[in-house]
């Protein structure tokens, strides 16, 4: 598995490109287009999916640039598919940006499982940040998006963010994986399973 973090995105966000064989999935690009075009050539990979883990703008920043450059579908769960389009719901104009995206080619739902360079990619339903929000295993890893950080969970104060249902997700569908595997969030550096257990 080819593994890039490109970090320090809009508001401090990370986007992740993540391949093999050739293929890649780019998650959550908030991050300025031409480092992600780049960082897919250095390690000869074609994007074929642009994975939004929810339609906050600081993790879709760039989505139209990169969907335009690549050619790449661009998906996102179901009950954030309107944060993509409309700019008063995905935080972009309280930000003074007004970003609206297009709509996007497919809509996720839990449980759904994409393959990509032979990688195999299942997305998991985690609301309370978000009412889509979601994180997506990759084998011993998963991108977690705003809902777990290295010793923080996100924040619940916005449009449709739950801290009861964040709880949930982080109890019922994060801390039933292994110990062992490795988190990557929306913003800030990574851990584990276990780590985040022990401090929770």
């Amino acid at each position: 598995m080819i593994l890039e973090c490109i970090p320090y995105g809009l508001f401090g966000s990370n986007c992740y490109i993540v391949g093999d064989k050739g293929e890649a999935v780019v998650i959550d690009p908030g991050c300025d287009s031409d480092n992600i075009i780049e960082a897919a050539k250095k390690n000869n990979l074609s994007i074929k999916y642009i994975i939004i883990t929810h339609g906050h703008i600081d993790h879709l920043a760039s989505v139209e640039e990169v969907r335009k450059k690549t050619g790449a579908e661009v998906l996102i769960h179901e009950n954030d598919a309107d944060k993509l389009t409309d700019p008063s719901l995905n935080d972009a104009l309280g930000m003074g940006l007004g970003v609206a995206c297009k709509k996007a080619d497919r809509l996720l739902h839990d449980g759904d499982r994409l393959t990509v360079g032979g990688i195999d990619f299942e997305i998991i339903h985690t609301p309370g940040h978000s009412a889509g929000g979601i994180c997506i295993k990759a084998e011993n890893k998963v991108f977690t998006g705003d809902t777990l950080f290295k010793m923080g969970i996100g924040r619940t104060d916005l449009l449709d963010g739950d801290m009861e249902t964040l709880f949930n997700s982080i109890r019922t569908k994060l801390f039933t994986l292994d110990d062992g595997t490795v988190v990557y969030p929306g913003h800030g550096e990574p851990t584990t399973i276990g780590a985040e257990k022990r401090g929770f």
